[in-house]
């Protein structure tokens, strides 16, 4: 299961940068996890300030 990112996303950044496989980017209006690449660490969950990051 893979992580997801909501529409609460602020474009912060924070998320990309703490995942250990490089499996988010950013998007038009957010960051996108790619599902394939996600081992369901949570690091990403764990760094977002508006928690906008949760298990799918």
């Amino acid at each position: 299961m893979a992580h997801v990112i909501s529409d609460a996303c602020i474009m912060c950044g924070t998320c990309e940068g703490e995942c250990p496989t490089g499996c988010i980017s950013a998007a038009d209006a957010q960051y996108v996890i790619d599902a394939d690449a996600c081992v369901d660490c949570g690091a990403c969950a764990a760094v977002c300030p508006v928690e906008a990051i949760q298990p799918e």
